[in-house]
């Protein structure tokens, strides 16, 4: 289990616990956390769950496959270095305490 921080882009924070397993887009729809939309439910087929990592997780996440990078050309403000597809982050014990921001809105 990992405490994530889904920081809304208005500055709300909101800390939950999610389940080893679950994808981060799966946790901030389980906690009903506004911002994150998934609106292809976590297949990788659009890029309504895109955050920005916080800075200092960027190195500590699994690199970005083609499919992630592909999506990431179709979301709102996209960052080359901390754009993220939420679907694609699968959680472990590794990422207890991840910070993840939402962007102004997701396309």
């Amino acid at each position: 289990m990992a405490k994530i921080t889904y920081i809304e882009h208005n500055g709300k924070e909101h800390v939950v616990e999610v389940n080893n397993g679950l994808s981060v887009m799966e946790g901030a729809r389980d906690n009903n956390i506004p911002g994150i939309e998934a609106d292809c439910g976590g297949a990788c087929a659009c890029s309504t769950c895109h955050v920005y990592v916080h800075p200092d997780w960027v190195g500590k996440l699994p690199e970005k496959e083609a499919m992630e990078e592909d999506m990431l050309d179709f979301a709102w403000e996209p960052d080359t270095e901390r754009s993220r597809l939420t679907c694609q982050l699968k959680v472990t014990d590794e990422l207890d305490g991840l910070i993840v921001q939402m962007p102004e809105k997701q396309i």
